[in-house]
């Protein structure tokens, strides 16, 4: 597809991508749905059925397990310091941010480095910034837990 920016990735089967996606040095799993205006960075690893949608960024250090649900203008972060790299020309003050599987992320949330545990629920517009467990919703700023599922 033309309007794509797509470097050195690995993109299962039957995954579509939208126009006006930037992707690169990424690692996308069968069966997934990358919406419009799109960026994931490199050393990302995204398992399968993962729905990305529209104007979410996904930066480097993210991990996101099957079936897992993003909408639209999520926001990672990998750089609580920032910008650590342009002051000290190394990433290594860079986090991980790892949403296992089956978690659903609510739109425009941003996700400081963070676990996001299985089945857990991110409300729209939470900005995490500790962990979230397994089976849990987390809603507000900073994103506090209001209901644990069985």
């Amino acid at each position: 597809m033309k309007n794509q920016n797509i470097k050195n990735c690995k993109i299962g089967k039957n995954t579509k991508i939208w126009n006006f996606v930037n992707l690169y040095e990424c690692k996308i799993g069968n069966n997934c749905n990358i919406g419009s205006y799109v960026e994931i960075q490199n050393n990302v690893k995204i398992g399968n059925n993962v729905i990305v949608s529209s104007h979410s960024f996904i930066c480097s250090l993210v991990t996101i397990e099957d079936d897992v649900f993003i909408g639209h203008g999520v926001m990672t972060i990998n750089d609580i310091n920032p910008p650590s790299k342009a002051r000290t020309g190394s990433d290594k003050a860079w986090k991980k941010t790892l949403i296992k599987k089956g978690a659903s992320i609510g739109s425009n949330a941003t996700l400081l480095p963070v676990t996001i545990g299985e089945n857990a629920i991110v409300g729209a517009g939470a900005v995490v910034t500790k962990d979230v467990p397994d089976n849990t919703i987390v809603v507000g700023m900073p994103a506090k837990i209001i209901k644990k599922m069985k």
